[in-house]
């Protein structure tokens, strides 16, 4: 029986390029991702799950967690398909800022633009340096950053 392995969308390491931009679609935040998130991390703060504790705190209004907004751009990330058959490992992320929250129903992107990229022969690809902001319905940064991820080489012929 021969397997068929999954159809390669992603970019190759070699396929990026410093200063190239890609913009994900939009995704709203819902109660419904908040109360997900916190029965799967056991995040219960009031902040995000208590409307009454959270309508006399800061914001007025619950937030989503920090790490969810983090979670729901790295989806977004994948949405685009530049990764998608390619990526060998998530390496890092660096100086990772949340500036502004996000509430139960934001709408949130991520503007993505290659930094830089550095072959990596003997890891059989490269590392590549995306800049990343997440941006809500206004045009607002609501978190950023860079990450580093891992992308598989082109095949050679063989």
């Amino acid at each position: 029986m021969t397997q068929q392995l999954p159809k390669r969308s992603g970019y190759y390491f070699e396929e990026f390029a410093v200063g190239q931009q890609i913009v994900t679609p939009g995704r709203t935040v819902t109660e419904a991702d908040i109360v997900t998130y916190a029965g799967l991390s056991g995040d219960y703060n009031s902040i995000h799950t208590d409307a009454e504790y959270a309508a006399n705190w800061q914001f007025g209004k619950r937030v989503a967690h920090g790490l969810l907004g983090l979670s729901i751009a790295s989806g977004l990330a994948v949405r685009t398909g530049i990764l998608e058959g390619t990526v060998l490992a998530f390496r890092e992320i660096q100086g990772w800022k949340f500036s502004r929250p996000i509430y139960i129903g934001d709408t949130i992107h991520v503007e993505i633009e290659v930094s830089s990229t550095k072959p990596m022969a003997r890891l059989g690809g490269g590392l590549v340096e995306l800049s990343m902001h997440v941006m809500n319905q206004d045009d607002e940064s609501v978190m950023r950053g860079t990450w580093l991820v891992l992308v598989e080489s082109t095949p050679t012929e063989s």
